[in-house]
């Protein structure tokens, strides 16, 4: 993370004065932050359904769900059908 860390330094002096966290514990947490919201819409309807399944649910829950949790993402995801949503999931 040297390149993008450099990018970052300002966010994780930040968090260094204004939380308990080490230096290396807020590049860590900085760099959680920036993959999670990196993701793909392909790879978070899929990351999401995997761990949707593993609680139990079935698609009929998931797929709408998860159509409402791409609404409210930070960068906004088009509009996807659930057709659409369940061939990211199985092709």
């Amino acid at each position: 993370m040297s390149t993008a860390r450099h990018s970052y330094d300002d966010l994780i002096a930040h968090l260094t004065r204004t939380t308990p966290l080490g230096p290396g514990e807020a590049a860590r947490v900085v760099a959680e932050v920036v993959a999670y919201f990196s993701e793909s819409v392909e790879e978070f309807v899929r990351r999401r359904h995997g761990e949707l399944r593993a609680r139990g649910l079935t698609n009929d829950q998931i797929f709408p769900g998860i159509a409402g949790e791409l609404t409210a993402r930070r960068v906004a995801a088009p509009e996807l059908s659930l057709r659409q949503l369940r061939r990211i999931v199985y092709g």
